[in-house]
Protein backbone atom coordinates (compact mmCIF):
# COMPACT_ATOMS: atom_id res chain seq x y z
CA UNK A 1 0.00 0.00 0.00
CA UNK A 2 2.30 2.81 -1.13
CA UNK A 3 -0.30 5.62 -0.79
CA UNK A 4 -2.18 4.43 2.28
CA UNK A 5 -2.13 5.73 5.81
CA UNK A 6 0.80 4.60 7.89
CA UNK A 7 -0.22 2.21 10.62
CA UNK A 8 2.99 2.64 12.55
CA UNK A 9 1.73 5.50 14.75
CA UNK A 10 -1.93 4.61 14.59
CA UNK A 11 -3.84 5.18 17.88
CA UNK A 12 -5.80 1.97 17.25
CA UNK A 13 -2.83 -0.22 18.08
CA UNK A 14 -2.04 -1.19 21.64
CA UNK A 15 0.46 0.73 23.71
CA UNK A 16 2.80 -2.25 23.97
CA UNK A 17 3.18 -2.68 20.22
CA UNK A 18 5.09 0.58 19.76
CA UNK A 19 7.72 -0.25 22.35
CA UNK A 20 11.12 -1.54 21.37
CA UNK A 21 11.85 -5.16 22.24
CA UNK A 22 13.47 -5.72 25.63
CA UNK A 23 17.23 -6.05 25.88
CA UNK A 24 18.53 -9.61 25.83
CA UNK A 25 21.07 -9.28 28.65
CA UNK A 26 22.05 -12.94 28.58
CA UNK A 27 23.02 -12.93 24.91
CA UNK A 28 24.68 -9.51 25.11
CA UNK A 29 26.80 -10.34 28.12
CA UNK A 30 27.78 -13.71 26.64
CA UNK A 31 28.94 -12.00 23.45
CA UNK A 32 30.83 -9.42 25.51
CA UNK A 33 32.53 -12.26 27.39
CA UNK A 34 33.51 -13.88 24.06
CA UNK A 35 35.06 -10.62 22.78
CA UNK A 36 36.92 -9.85 26.03
CA UNK A 37 38.17 -13.44 26.33
CA UNK A 38 39.34 -13.46 22.72
CA UNK A 39 41.22 -10.20 23.25
CA UNK A 40 42.81 -11.59 26.43
CA UNK A 41 43.93 -14.81 24.72
CA UNK A 42 45.23 -13.03 21.61
CA UNK A 43 47.14 -10.46 23.66
CA UNK A 44 48.83 -13.05 25.86
CA UNK A 45 49.49 -15.35 22.89
CA UNK A 46 51.30 -12.57 21.04
CA UNK A 47 53.27 -11.66 24.16
CA UNK A 48 54.27 -15.29 24.79
CA UNK A 49 55.29 -15.82 21.16
CA UNK A 50 57.54 -12.75 21.26
CA UNK A 51 58.88 -13.80 24.67
CA UNK A 52 59.59 -17.30 23.35
CA UNK A 53 61.39 -15.93 20.29
CA UNK A 54 63.61 -13.83 22.54
CA UNK A 55 64.81 -16.94 24.38
CA UNK A 56 62.25 -17.20 27.16
CA UNK A 57 60.34 -20.32 28.20
CA UNK A 58 63.43 -22.49 28.52
CA UNK A 59 62.18 -24.90 31.16
CA UNK A 60 59.33 -27.34 30.72
CA UNK A 61 57.56 -26.00 33.82
CA UNK A 62 57.32 -22.56 32.25
CA UNK A 63 55.58 -24.01 29.19
CA UNK A 64 52.98 -25.68 31.41
CA UNK A 65 52.01 -22.25 32.78
CA UNK A 66 50.98 -21.02 29.32
CA UNK A 67 47.50 -22.66 29.26
CA UNK A 68 46.81 -21.34 32.76
CA UNK A 69 47.72 -17.80 31.72
CA UNK A 70 45.75 -18.01 28.48
CA UNK A 71 42.55 -19.75 29.59
CA UNK A 72 42.42 -19.34 33.38
CA UNK A 73 41.05 -15.78 33.60
CA UNK A 74 38.38 -16.21 30.86
CA UNK A 75 37.10 -19.40 32.51
CA UNK A 76 37.13 -17.70 35.92
CA UNK A 77 35.20 -14.74 34.49
CA UNK A 78 32.62 -17.08 32.95
CA UNK A 79 32.15 -18.93 36.24
CA UNK A 80 31.85 -15.62 38.08
CA UNK A 81 29.16 -14.46 35.63
CA UNK A 82 27.31 -17.74 36.05
CA UNK A 83 27.47 -17.34 39.82
CA UNK A 84 26.17 -13.77 39.64
CA UNK A 85 23.28 -14.93 37.44
CA UNK A 86 22.48 -17.69 39.92
CA UNK A 87 22.54 -15.23 42.83
CA UNK A 88 20.33 -12.67 41.05
CA UNK A 89 17.74 -15.29 40.14
CA UNK A 90 17.73 -16.31 43.81
CA UNK A 91 16.01 -13.01 44.65
CA UNK A 92 13.13 -13.67 42.26
CA UNK A 93 10.07 -15.77 42.96
CA UNK A 94 9.59 -19.38 41.96
CA UNK A 95 10.03 -18.66 38.23
CA UNK A 96 13.10 -20.44 36.88
CA UNK A 97 15.47 -18.83 34.33
CA UNK A 98 14.92 -19.92 30.75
Amino acid sequence: MPYGVSRRNSPVRGANENREPPINWRRGLFRTWIVVSSAWIMGWAIYLIVFGLQGGLRQFGEILAVPVVLFGPPVALFLFGFGVRWAIYGFKGEARPQ
